[in-house]
């Protein structure tokens, strides 16, 4: 007899506690920790209670950011051109982007048409 690999669905064996992906617990975790930052702060001055509710707001934030993504409609100019991607790429790809202080350049038609003409006559 021989052996035979049976396909099966391997989505969600990553996950931790059913709702956790890796990516989501440790941007959970990055988001809880800034909001101990906050609670540390906020408790200096007698108001702790809104650090922990900080804490649970940041760490909620910072699932949503791992797990989502851009919903992919024709409303918004934004979201027609990042629909569809993760909402942490598109955070990390707008970052790159402002540090590096690129510049895009939009030409129309008629720019290019008359750039095209220039280095044919050269």
């Amino acid at each position: 007899m021989g052996t035979y690999n049976v396909p099966r669905n391997v989505k969600g064996e990553g996950r931790i506690l059913y709702i956790f992906s890796t990516k989501a617990l440790i941007y959970t975790a990055i988001g809880i920790g800034i909001g101990v930052l906050f609670y540390f702060l906020l408790d200096l001055i007698k108001l702790g209670f809104i650090g922990i509710i900080l804490i649970g707001i940041l760490g909620l934030i910072g699932f949503l950011i791992a797990t989502f993504k851009i919903p992919d409609t024709n409303a918004f100019n934004f979201t027609k051109k990042t629909g569809g991607e993760n909402i942490d790429e598109v955070i990390k790809r707008a970052i790159k982007f402002k540090l590096q202080k690129k510049r895009i350049y939009v030409y129309e038609r008629e720019e290019i048409k008359e750039k095209e003409e220039e280095t044919k006559d050269e």
